[in-house]
């Protein structure tokens, strides 16, 4: 006899917002838009690269390729409309990052070792702030009131905040990333750690 499947998030206060869902790796030779989205390359059984960005598919003497840029690059060539320098990368050596869907209550059980397989990039879950070393420059997500807002990156590292909360405070990637190549400051959010999961 079977009955409904175990809520994975029972013990979970109800001050604590969900997780946010976790990233899914998939092969750009799947029929996903690649336009500005982030992608790893590599080689099944040899290692991954991230941090990058796509442009739309490109044909070439019957061969498809990725247009593929670091991401600051993106962000950049985007933010000040500039042309930047986009190896191409075989299709089938380009996986990209999408948002996948909650996990089912076998998935979420921790088994203290975590074993990968080598024919492509590991599927990451979602970590609380709470639980990381550190956060300096990391890509967080911010939950709240149900809404994942992505594409953040975190500017500092733990610390007690104005009404007593402990805090991290967070910008959105582009000005990250402006901070570096422009040297303007970002503009940041103080947000609790409880609503903070690194992606």
């Amino acid at each position: 006899m079977t009955g409904p499947l175990p809520d994975p998030f029972a013990d979970q206060p109800d001050w604590a917002p969900q997780p946010p869902r976790p990233l899914a790796i998939v092969p750009a030779t799947d029929r996903v838009e690649l336009r500005g989205r982030r992608v790893l390359v590599g080689l099944p059984g040899m290692g991954w690269r991230g941090d990058l960005r796509a442009d739309d598919r490109v044909v070439q003497s019957a061969r498809t390729y990725v247009p593929v840029i670091p991401e600051h690059e993106w962000y950049r060539a985007e933010a000040d409309q500039v042309e930047v320098f986009a190896p191409l990368v075989p299709v089938e050596r380009v996986w990209v990052e999408t948002v996948g869907s909650r996990p089912g209550v076998d998935e979420t059980r921790d088994t203290g070792i975590r074993l990968v397989s080598l024919d492509g990039p590991a599927h990451r879950t979602p970590t609380p702030v709470f639980e990381a070393d550190a956060v300096t420059g990391r890509r967080v997500v911010h939950v709240d009131g149900g809404l994942e807002h992505r594409d953040l990156r975190a500017v500092t590292e733990t610390y007690s905040g104005a009404e007593g909360d402990i805090c991290v405070r967070v910008t959105p990637e582009v000005e990250w990333y402006r901070w570096a190549w422009r040297g303007q400051s970002p503009t940041t959010l103080e947000v609790p750690v409880h609503l903070l999961w690194i992606e």
